[in-house]
């Protein structure tokens, strides 16, 4: 009987110290990272349509076309493996993703100037599809944020950082950042013109 107390002592134990939610919430910022790049992807697969309805339109705006092209080939190259995914590899996949954005404002500016274009039924479909992918990139991210959060706790916050550092020794994972080119437009004022 004294065993069955000292085995359901050290069970409460090792299930109140991390023992599975270290792991667990581990899993939990792989997935959570894998929707951010699965988001990405979707993003980067609907920009050949995008450009291709813009192209029939606006022959003379070949710079800013190529430069969607070429800004989703190098965001294309750059992945990510979240189960070891460290600061620089998630600051390299955000930047390739945001001079991505960058060039898809640019296609969007230029669609702006067409008003056939605009009234276009496939452009306004993947203008529509764009903008629910930037939510969707937005909630996931928001959702890796959330749940590296969860695990840097687990990892540093007594009782459970004990279970790490006896057991697991997990470092704290990164926080996604805003690229250089974000920071820069935060720290301006928005420009409002009537």
């Amino acid at each position: 009987m004294r065993y069955v107390g000292l085995l359901f002592v050290t069970v409460v134990f090792l299930t109140g110290c991390g023992f599975q939610s270290i792991p667990a919430s581990k899993n939990e910022v792989e997935a959570a990272l894998s929707e951010v790049t699965n988001q990405y992807k979707r993003r980067a697969d609907l920009i050949p349509n995008l450009v291709a309805t813009v192209q029939g339109y606006a022959k003379h705006e070949k710079e800013t076309l190529e430069g969607v092209t070429q800004a989703r080939s190098q965001a294309t190259q750059v992945t990510l493996d979240p189960s070891k995914a460290t600061p620089e590899q998630i600051q390299k996949y955000s930047e390739a993703q945001g001079q991505l954005g960058s060039a898809l404002g640019r296609l969007l500016v230029v669609a702006e100037k067409y008003p056939d274009l605009k009234a276009n039924e496939n452009f306004r479909d993947l203008q529509a599809q764009l903008e629910g992918t930037e939510n969707r990139i937005t909630i996931a991210r928001k959702r890796y944020i959330d749940t590296v959060k969860e695990f840097n706790n687990l990892v540093t916050v007594p009782p459970t950082s004990w279970t790490n550092s006896f057991l697991y020794h997990h470092d704290k994972m990164p926080q996604w950042d805003v690229t250089a080119d974000e920071k820069e437009k935060i720290q301006k004022p928005p420009e409002v013109k009537f």
